[in-house]
């Protein structure tokens, strides 16, 4: 697994409601088992409660669902690029409390 050293853009999309859900954009130099990192105080999550992933097959045209692999610990969210492309986009929504 290699740190994913591309764009990362974060967005909080609901920063006013008690669940919050945050967007997490990597560029297309994605690949497949990179990791990516967010802490969760950042975005005023304490209790992360999923995670729901896309990617871009073809770049801001075709995008399907793909989930990644997560691990929590001392507050950072670290995400794990899933399935088996290399150089595409993807989006994470985060959701916690």
């Amino acid at each position: 697994m290699a740190a994913f050293g591309g764009v990362v853009i974060t967005k909080e999309i609901s920063p006013r409601l008690e669940a919050k859900m945050v967007a997490i954009t990597l560029d297309a130099t994605a690949d497949d088992t990179n990791t990516t990192t967010v802490t969760l105080a950042d975005h005023g999550i304490t209790t992360f409660i999923g995670i729901l992933g896309f990617i871009h097959t073809t770049l801001n045209s075709v995008i399907v669902q793909e989930q990644p692999t997560t691990a929590v610990s001392a507050g950072v969210l670290t995400i794990t690029v899933g399935g088996s492309s290399d150089n595409k986009a993807r989006t994470y929504i985060i959701v916690g409390f």
